[in-house]
């Protein structure tokens, strides 16, 4: 399975973005997907996640900025970042599972802490 990222840069304050991760080498539309960042010198963190019935979790920290999305026929994830703010600052890379966390796991948005089978090298996004 490989992932590849595309999308990331260097934005202003209240700017956006699109975050696009291409996925190839398995059944894409029956795996969870989930976005991932690593601001620099601190741990990763969950941002957002989407099972393959649809189901979505949002981290607290972008929900209202951030929307996560899939289109199963093209084999892409997306991340739509807007109003971007500095603390956005990371890498941010895409991961997959065939499980997932779990229905009760994103309805109480307890997932940042499992571990996906594959995630991609990462795009790193700027905020100044």
């Amino acid at each position: 399975v490989q992932l590849v990222e595309s999308g990331g840069g260097s934005v202003q304050a209240g700017g956006s973005l699109r975050l696009s991760c291409a996925v190839s080498g398995s059944s894409y539309s029956s795996y969870c997907m989930g976005w991932f960042r690593q601001p620099p010198g601190k741990e990763r963190e969950g941002v957002a996640v989407v099972s393959s019935d649809g189901s979505v979790s949002v981290a607290d920290s972008v929900k209202g900025r951030f929307t996560i999305s899939r289109d199963n026929a093209k084999g892409t994830l997306y991340l739509q970042m807007n109003d971007l703010k500095p603390e956005d600052t990371a890498l941010y890379y895409c991961a997959t599972d065939p499980e997932g966390p779990g229905p009760a796991a994103l309805a109480r948005g307890d997932w940042s802490g499992y571990e996906f089978l594959y995630a991609g090298q990462g795009t790193q996004v700027t905020v100044s």
